[in-house]
């Protein structure tokens, strides 16, 4: 008994280390094996027995029956005129690029769809000639077939810690079939293609663009944080909520903006009108699904086109910063508005942040949209000595007030009035070692590839995200993430608490230490702007010494440097990424930074010399 009970154990662990390396690229299916490890998900719904999927339907509907009738009766919307060339119809797609779509294409499965996505794929040379066919004619007809609109929804929590039963702790992410997504992205590809061709993507607008993400959006508003501080200003920052948005976009204005503002018109036009309208949803919620609704409005967020659209849809809200001499950053539908001031004009800044405030907010009820005054949040930055010389106010949005605070969390980053990036720190800390201890509790149920596998996932991935806004911050700091580290190194190669770790951090898991792997995000940013590939809004900080006419004879002209900008401290400025990522870029031999070697290689060839940097090898 007791060899079979063994026997069976070694089975269930190899079983479970071989789920593990098959996911090892999926962080959701890892965390759903490691919860199944951990036996988390026998109860993981008992809390929410009391909702329904028809509680939840009902919910999601109502609240956009609310954003609905706030916003009746505003003021009509206004559009910008786009006068250049027009996108009239889609090309057809060949085998070949439907092939190659299909194979890149997430295999997500939707409950509506008639076959699961994995044996569609491997019956993909079979079914190519009809799925091409389908495809073409729907681009070619300007229709989108009616069982391609409907939608599943999976209610998600928004965040940990909130009530998981009460509905407004969720939000809808749509299902859609995986053909309706084929389709979905062969109007995209062309779409992006027109607006890049033509201009028109808006400049500070992160999301769903290639090369663009939450890092660079909130590198970018930090960096221009640090500046206006290096040069003793202070900076008011408004991080701006919007009331359901994607589910609230009129559809009648969408249409009308991507006709006049961005020249989609024709077959293109009746396409688009077709994704659009006469779309149906269902909510699938602790093991049953809700009766059919119909959306009058809205895009769905699971699906490809859907956040692009929104995205065009609101685009004229950073025209509105632009017009107030505002700065603005958007990543989907979330907003950071801010404005610089010296200490002793801090009333100029304020009034001139509230007022374009006031005019985002009446743009979006014109366009029946609603901005959350409840959840928009302020905080003034800068330094200790400007900070003190101010005097913090509550500010009024519409019936409104709101206390500015001391510390706000933005894309995932929390950022402290003074840019110290403790809070961030330490609130990735408390992160890590949660995570830390649940994966000790498992440690010896696993091969050693399997616990690498889940740090990298849970662990390190926590560690390096937005970690370019940690580069030249105090060494007090980096130190409480390499104890992260450090920790996990321990309970992956399984050595003793007071054993030393940095061999088998450099031998065994050839893992960089903190300050290198920040110093890897910049150089690999900088990279991709040398190669204009970077961010639209990072285009002028990677600015060759040999452009400049009167430096173009200099020595570091010849070495390929980059410009350096002057600025008035050393300890803060090079926080700054108009300055670390020249000062990274630099410092790097000259092999690295030669116009022949491929981005892959880059990464390959920077990691190998920041290790012997690190190491001293």
């Amino acid at each position: 008994m007791i060899t079979f009970t063994q026997s069976r154990n070694t089975g269930q662990q190899l079983l479970t280390c071989q789920h593990i390396a098959n996911n090892a690229g999926n962080s959701k299916k890892l965390w759903r094996s490691l919860s199944s490890i951990l036996r988390r998900d026998r109860d993981a719904s008992a809390p929410a027995l009391s909702l329904t999927a028809e509680k939840l339907s009902q919910f999601f509907a109502d609240k956009i029956g609310a954003v609905r009738a706030e916003t009746e009766g505003s003021d009509p919307p206004t559009f910008s005129v786009h006068t250049g060339k027009q996108l009239t119809s889609f090309t057809e797609y060949t085998l070949d690029e439907v092939r190659r779509l299909l194979l890149r294409s997430p295999p997500k499965t939707c409950p509506l769809d008639p076959l699961p996505t994995d044996v569609l794929l491997e019956s993909v040379d079979v079914l190519l000639p009809f799925i091409t066919a389908m495809c073409n004619a729907s681009l070619r007809e300007g229709v989108l077939p009616a069982s391609q609109k409907a939608a599943i929804i999976t209610p998600v929590v928004k965040k940990s810690g909130l009530a998981v039963e009460e509905p407004q702790s969720y939000r809808p992410i749509s299902n859609l079939t995986f053909l309706s997504k084929v389709i979905e992205r062969i109007v995209a590809e062309q779409v992006r293609a027109h607006l890049v061709e033509c201009d028109l993507m808006p400049p500070v607008q992160s999301a769903y663009r290639q090369g663009h993400s939450t890092e660079t959006a909130v590198l970018k508003v930090i960096s221009d944080i640090i500046d206006a501080a290096d040069s003793q200003k202070i900076t008011l920052l408004g991080l701006l909520d919007m009331s359901a948005a994607f589910d609230t976009v009129d559809h009648k204005i969408l249409l009308r903006r991507l006709e006049e503002s961005f020249g989609v018109r024709g077959q293109a036009l009746q396409w688009l009108s077709s994704f659009l309208t006469d779309r149906t949803q269902a909510v699938a919620f602790a093991g049953s699904i809700s009766t059919p609704q119909m959306l009058a409005c809205g895009v769905p967020q699971g699906s490809v086109l859907g956040p692009l659209l929104f995205v065009l849809y609101t685009a004229d809200v950073l025209k509105i910063a632009a017009n107030h001499g505002v700065c603005i950053h958007a990543y989907a539908d979330d907003l950071q508005t801010y404005a610089s001031c010296a200490a002793t004009d801090q009333q100029t800044a304020t009034t001139r942040l509230l007022a374009c405030v006031f005019d985002i907010a009446k743009w979006m009820s014109s366009n029946r949209l609603k901005l959350n005054a409840d959840k928009t949040e302020f905080i003034w930055l800068g330094t200790r000595q400007k900070l003190a010389m101010i005097n913090i106010t509550p500010l009024r949005i519409g019936r409104q007030t709101i206390n500015p605070v001391d510390k706000v969390r933005d894309l995932g980053v929390t950022i402290d009035d003074e840019l110290t990036m403790d809070a961030h720190v330490a609130n990735v800390v408390r992160s890590c070692f949660y995570q830390l201890r649940q994966l000790r509790s498992v440690r010896r149920s696993l091969t050693i590839d399997a616990r690498h596998t889940l740090v990298s996932a849970f662990i390190a991935s926590r560690v390096d995200y937005c970690n370019a806004v940690l580069y030249g911050v105090s060494a007090k700091v980096t130190r409480r993430l390499q104890m992260v580290l450090n920790a996990a190194a321990r309970l992956v190669v399984g050595t003793g608490k007071y054993d030393h770790i940095t061999p088998a951090l450099r031998d065994v898991l050839h893992w960089l230490p903190v300050p290198q792997r920040t110093e890897f995000k910049i150089a690999v940013l900088a990279f991709d702007c040398v190669r204009g590939t970077g961010p639209a809004y990072f285009k002028d900080v990677c600015v060759p010494v040999s452009d400049i006419a009167a430096r173009s004879s200099l020595r570091s002209a010849e070495r390929g440097d980059l410009f350096v900008p002057r600025t008035r401290t050393m300890k803060l400025s090079r926080r700054s990424f108009t300055v670390a990522a020249p000062i990274v870029w630099n410092s790097l031999p000259a092999h690295l930074r030669s116009p022949l070697i491929s981005r892959g290689q880059f990464r390959a060839g920077l990691k190998t010399h920041l290790f012997k940097q690190a190491y001293s090898l």
